[in-house]
């Protein structure tokens, strides 16, 4: 179903600092007027007010997974680090999922349950949001496959879309049904809907399978070769590797911390073979089309009809 409109959340512009209300949760803003866009001029506030805007279609993608939190508390400009633990200091309706890593630590990653866990996330520094793939009920068994298209120097982001389009060509013929969408940066990410129950390094076995096959069948434009030294040029490859445990890609509809601002914006088929370019999808543009065309990612909430591994 398509959205009519989308309203644009209102953070004050005078301010640096705002204690926002949220359906009775106070989120403490802070920062509003730091530059987090040095080419566009866009502001820490614009960021904020981005995830705002578009949070009807995002919470569903995020809910009830743990976050790993990239945090640029100086914008695309300054140095960023990554956090996994929630702080001590958040507000006690922060929700947390406990995750038992291999080393023996039990690690309690926020949750983005709703608007204000949303925004106090970001606010934190956090452009891009980075989710678990399975739920926190069970870390361990993912709803979703996924394949990461990074092009090999000189290829550009047309042999990304070339690439794309025949790497779903051979999910087609397995009868896996796949939707793409743009990495925000330079490639492209395709996700297939799974059933759950394999566990993440099944998953991981089964993407890998797939990824050498659609090489050896595309052996011109696709490859899977990590040794960057060995990579073949003007090729692009096939990250299955981001399905392993722990890994995490930029969730759709996440800003992406480059000098444009642009977005992992979810995509048709039809859009990937006509011509897309990365660069048409940014923090300014994404609501209006999200007004136009709703939620191109819905069907991987559906619990029904997901492929089988």
């Amino acid at each position: 179903m398509k959205a009519t409109s989308l309203r644009a959340f209102d953070i004050p512009k005078d301010t640096g600092d705002f204690p926002l209300n949220v359906a009775g949760k106070t989120v403490e803003l802070t920062h509003l007027q730091k530059i987090f866009w040095p080419k566009l001029g866009l502001t820490k506030r614009d960021l904020l007010e981005y995830y705002a805007t578009i949070s009807p279609v995002l919470l569903p993608h995020l809910r009830n997974r743990a976050m790993v939190m990239k945090r640029f508390p100086n914008g695309v400009g300054g140095k960023f680090f990554f956090m996994k633990r929630a702080p001590q200091s958040r507000p006690d309706w922060i929700e947390t999922c406990p995750i038992l890593h291999p080393s023996g630590t039990l690690i309690d990653f926020p949750m983005v349950q709703d608007l204000a866990s949303l925004l106090w996330v970001v606010n934190l520094g956090c452009i891009d949001l980075n989710q678990w793939y399975a739920t926190c009920d069970d870390v361990d068994r993912p709803d979703y496959m996924s394949f990461d298209l990074d092009p090999v120097p000189p290829a550009t982001f047309a042999d990304v879309r070339k690439a794309a389009l025949a790497l779903n060509d051979h999910l087609a013929q397995s009868k896996l049904r796949a939707w793409p969408k743009t990495s925000g940066s330079r490639g492209i990410h395709i996700y297939v809907p799974i059933r759950r129950g394999p566990k993440q390094k099944e998953v991981w076995e089964a993407a890998k399978k797939i990824s050498m096959a659609a090489a050896e069948k595309y052996p011109e434009i696709l490859t899977i070769q990590y040794r960057k030294e060995k990579r073949p040029p003007k090729h692009v490859l096939i990250d299955y590797n981001q399905n392993q445990w722990g890994r995490t890609l930029a969730s759709v509809y996440s800003v992406r911390p480059t000098e444009d601002a642009t977005v992992s914006a979810p995509v048709t088929w039809d859009e990937v073979s006509d011509g897309i370019d990365i660069r048409g999808f940014t923090l300014e543009s994404m609501p209006e089309r999200i007004a136009k065309k709703g939620d191109l990612f819905a069907p991987l909430l559906k619990k029904t009809g997901r492929a089988v591994i």
